[in-house]
């Protein structure tokens, strides 16, 4: 009897431990293939990007756009479809920031200012 238990017990715990969030995993999976669209950038098991070009629900295929070479992989082949990269808004603000060039160049006129101003004390006291 308390072996069958134990077996028991042992069943329940590989439940949740194992098979059920393997079973959660396959249907996220599954919600993400089944709302690609024409047009979504994803990434391939074998770590190949490109946009979505056209989709065939019959063959289960889908064909991809990776920088104007046209392929066609089974929709098992998608890993990750990638969200949308929104491209930044440009600011009509001015900016303030100082470029690189504009610090070095203050930086060698006050060098410059320095160099003047020691060179006419030295002038000036001999």
């Amino acid at each position: 009897m308390m072996i069958l238990v134990f077996f028991v017990i042992m069943i329940v715990l590989m439940y949740f431990t194992m098979w059920r969030p393997q079973k959660k995993q396959q249907e996220q999976r599954q919600k993400m293939l089944s709302e690609l669209k024409v047009g979504d950038p994803i990434v391939t098991i074998g770590g190949l990007h490109g946009v979505i070009d056209t989709i065939n629900d019959e063959d289960k295929t889908m064909v991809l756009d990776c920088d104007g070479i046209y392929l066609t992989f089974s929709r098992s082949a998608i890993r990750a479809a990638n969200p949308k990269t929104v491209a930044p808004v440009a600011s009509t603000k001015p900016t303030t920031e100082k470029s690189q060039s504009d610090v070095t160049s203050e930086a060698k006129a006050s060098e410059v200012e320095k160099d003047q101003t020691s060179d006419t004390e030295t002038s000036q006291s001999n």
